[in-house]
């Protein structure tokens, strides 16, 4: 599932492909159930005619604001993906929502498995309502992770995954920010000392940034693997510490990456660098 990085590394395409200003002509939805909370005729109708003003991340989701008042907001999931490019008349079998835009370009939603979702919005706040904050704004400070995992007696792991928690954070970030802080994933939040909040606070951000600039994490090479919408595959792969590196020798202490099952979910360690209960 495309994370905060990937995520942003689309809004950031798809700015640069200039569609903020563009209007949409027309919609036609192939796979109906793609669009939740409406009848896909009405989804359609909604966002004829309107004007895209400006394109966002909140979260996992992309956001498209509307001149109309109205937000539509995406969650790609597993593997979702976005086309932008001039009319076509043949389309693939795994395109299920279109939009035709005035400058005679096709916004094209592509997605093998299914399970993105459309959601047409009248008040973004209260959707994204009980989610977290976002890491990498200016209010997601060291007072206020403090307050996250003081408050909350959880392993750090699901913590950290958990969204109404840190917005936009998956498996990949997570497994990379405790490797980078030296901090165990199923350490208590609540046992964390001051020093070791501080270098996880900066852990976290680094790695999101980092995988930014790497125009996020493609993990293959299939067509279900993560593209940007300009086709580009991400380059953060290959700057990976821990994350899928099992075998591998860690790169600060050569010791053996190892996995573990973690709240359900794989979880790559270095368990020299992150022993249980040890001081930062």
């Amino acid at each position: 599932m495309p994370e905060l990085p990937e995520v942003q590394t689309v809004v950031n395409d798809l700015i640069d492909l200039g569609l903020c200003g563009r209007t949409i002509v027309k919609a036609k939805v192939h796979w109906p159930r793609c669009i939740s909370g409406s009848e896909a005729e009405s989804f359609c109708k909604s966002v004829q005619a309107r004007r895209i003003c400006k394109v966002s991340r909140r979260a996992k989701f992309i956001v498209l604001q509307m001149d109309c008042e109205q937000w539509l907001v995406i969650h790609l999931r597993m593997t979702g993906r976005f086309i932008l490019k001039k009319t076509q008349k043949k389309i693939s079998k795994h395109i299920h929502a279109e939009f035709f835009l005035d400058d005679q370009r096709r916004l094209q939603y592509h997605d093998t498995r299914k399970f993105g979702r459309f959601y047409l919005v009248k008040n973004p706040d209260e959707f994204f309502r009980e989610y977290g904050p976002e890491p990498l704004e200016k209010g997601f400070t060291v007072d206020a992770l403090v307050q996250i995992v003081n408050h909350r007696r959880r392993q750090l792991k699901p913590l950290l995954l958990d969204q109404k928690v840190i917005a936009g954070l998956g498996n990949i970030y997570v497994d990379e920010a405790l490797w980078k802080a030296k901090l165990h994933p199923v350490q208590r939040a609540e046992n964390l000392t001051l020093s070791q909040i501080r270098t996880l606070h900066r852990a976290i951000r680094a790695v999101l940034k980092k995988a930014i600039q790497n125009n996020g994490t493609t993990l293959g090479k299939g067509e279900n693997n993560f593209s940007s919408a300009t086709g580009g595959r991400g380059r953060n792969a290959n700057h990976l510490n821990v994350f899928r590196r099992t075998g591998h020798q860690c790169l600060r202490c050569r010791c053996c990456i190892i996995k573990i099952i973690v709240a359900q979910r794989s979880t790559h360690i270095c368990p020299s660098c992150q022993r249980l209960g040890q001081l930062s």
